[in-house]
């Protein structure tokens, strides 16, 4: 039963009634749980059904942010806040038949993020036809640290969660429970690749948008060591009853103080390379294959997808950490020998560019690019899938500087031109090409939702047809060849503990955090 009233859109859901909001012709529901606060008992456990409530709850405000790294300017979580796990919807008809339902997963390198950020309104979606879904999900060391005694990748339980959620409840809000795309960029899109392969989601959305897929996951034994590094660090045992009793903030911060040391830890290899802690890990559980080989096997069989990059992903780290005119031929030595699947076959087949600019794409390939095309490589013979470049300049810092960077497709996505970050990457006064390129995107994403098909021809490996982004799109073969030649044997298995002859010392040159604004 559903109602629009002058005291706000009513909803039944299986655990209660939610009260929301019209806003500009829409419904809207803010903080709805979908699971119960994992503190106390429940802490670093495996998300736990709801418990439903009487009377009608009133679903304004969003939840509050679950705890996360500081490294980032993200609203504070707070230890007195326990509702971390809850979802957002925005619905343009609660009485229509069976609307497409987009539900997001957002990024920040499994360590930060929020659905409440203003860039994340999904309002403009909405209103182009479909019900739109955000949630919160654990990060950080409450849902990535591997710890004896507490599930791995609690982060990825909470999104299935959260997916069985809207399975349950979709149809109220006037959506079509058959007919769920997740769409996700950074870690959000690593956490879509992982649920692709999870025996736990399948069946619980249809298709799939993956927005700058990350290479990054860790094997059992390099997230053992990581995760005994911070317990040693609060001088306590490896022992997931003994974190329980510190406070989030406690254990958040002691996993930024090890991070902030990963560079001088040569044992983390490419982790410590990176100074990345959290990833999702191979567990042989929750997270059972590694997904490239699963994939390739057939274990998303069916599944529609979407899977593109930016032309330019490292651009934006480098930015952020001013690393622009700074990178030393030292610097880029050290890197081709972590990343490069052949350092010598790599810096010739750019023997054009300077340090610099190999630096640049070594990065951008490694963490973003290739990972994305692989993908599409593994999955497009057992489903329809479709492949991207983004390579429209973002004209934000004056429109020469960041290039077609990681994270520029958000506002693109959402239409939110000038919300939080985008501001960073469109400029405080979006060009018309900007509004006409979200437009576009925007089309292409939502009909993807409704019919499997965005407007492009498939990818296959003969054609390797490709949307290519920009002021006017155009579909060609992959354009990142070069890329793509040197990169096709590279297996990209998890992130494990380097081998002890190759264990040089670690430079900090790059940063875990998914950027994403």
């Amino acid at each position: 039963m559903n109602a629009t009233g002058s005291a706000g859109p009513h909803v039944r859901l299986g655990s209660g009634s939610v009260r929301g909001r019209t806003e500009d012709g829409l419904a809207v529901f803010r903080g709805m749980p979908f699971a119960r606060p994992p503190v106390g008992e429940l802490r670093l456990a495996a998300p736990m059904p709801v418990d439903p409530w009487d009377g009608v709850r009133e679903t304004v405000a969003f939840g509050p942010p679950p705890p996360q790294s500081r490294a980032m300017a993200v609203p504070a979580a707070r230890d007195a806040d326990s509702d971390w796990l809850t979802v957002n919807v925005w619905s343009p008809d609660l009485g229509a038949a069976r609307l497409p339902v987009m539900v997001w997963i957002h990024g920040g390198g499994y360590v930060y993020g929020w659905s409440g950020d203003p860039l994340f309104n999904g309002a403009a979606l909405a209103r182009d036809g479909v019900v739109v879904v955000t949630f919160n999900y654990r990060l950080c060391a409450e849902g990535f640290g591997y710890f004896p005694g507490a599930p791995a990748n609690r982060g990825l339980l909470d999104q299935v969660a959260a997916l069985r959620w809207v399975q349950d409840n979709i149809a109220a809000f006037g959506g079509d429970s058959a007919r769920i795309t997740v769409f996700g960029e950074s870690a959000g899109a690593g956490s879509i690749a992982a649920l692709m392969v999870m025996p736990s989601a399948t069946g619980l959305f249809h298709r799939a948008i993956a927005q700058s897929v990350p290479g990054m996951y860790f094997t059992e034994a390099l997230a053992s060591d990581i995760a005994a590094a911070i317990t040693g660090h609060l001088g306590l045992p490896p022992s997931a009853r003994e974190l329980a009793r510190l406070s989030p903030s406690r254990l958040t911060d002691a996993a930024d103080e090890v991070a902030d040391k990963m560079a001088a830890n040569p044992r983390w290899g490419q982790a410590a390379h990176l100074q990345a802690p959290f990833a999702p890990v191979v567990d042989g559980e929750v997270l059972s294959a590694v997904h490239w080989q699963a994939l390739a096997g057939g274990a998303a069989s069916g599944v529609e997808l979407i899977v593109g990059h930016t032309r330019d992903e490292y651009r934006l780290f480098m930015v952020a950490r001013g690393e622009l005119g700074e990178i030393t031929p030292e610097q880029t030595d050290a890197a081709l020998g972590v990343l490069a699947p052949d350092p010598g076959a790599y810096r010739a087949a750019h023997a054009a560019v300077g340090p610099e600019r190999l630096y640049e794409l070594l990065h951008s390939d490694w963490l973003f690019r290739m990972p994305s095309l692989r993908l599409a490589q593994a999955h497009h013979p057992h489903g329809p899938t479709h492949l991207y470049e983004l390579t429209w300049n973002a004209p934000g810092m004056g429109g020469e500087t960041l290039g077609a960077c990681h994270g520029l497709g958000l506002p693109l996505t959402f239409g939110n031109l000038t919300a939080g970050a985008a501001a960073f990457l469109i400029g405080h006064r979006p060009p018309p090409e900007a509004t006409g390129l979200a437009s576009r995107v925007r089309a292409a994403w939502t009909a993807f939702a409704a019919t499997g098909d965005p407007g492009w021809p498939a990818y296959d490996e003969r054609e390797r047809h490709t949307w290519i982004i920009d002021t006017d799109p155009v579909v060609r073969p992959y354009p990142e060849e070069t890329s793509r030649r040197l990169w096709a044997e590279h297996p990209f298995a998890p992130v494990g503990l380097a081998a002890p002859e190759s264990r040089g010392s670690a430079l900090p040159i790059a940063t875990p955090d998914d950027l994403s604004p």
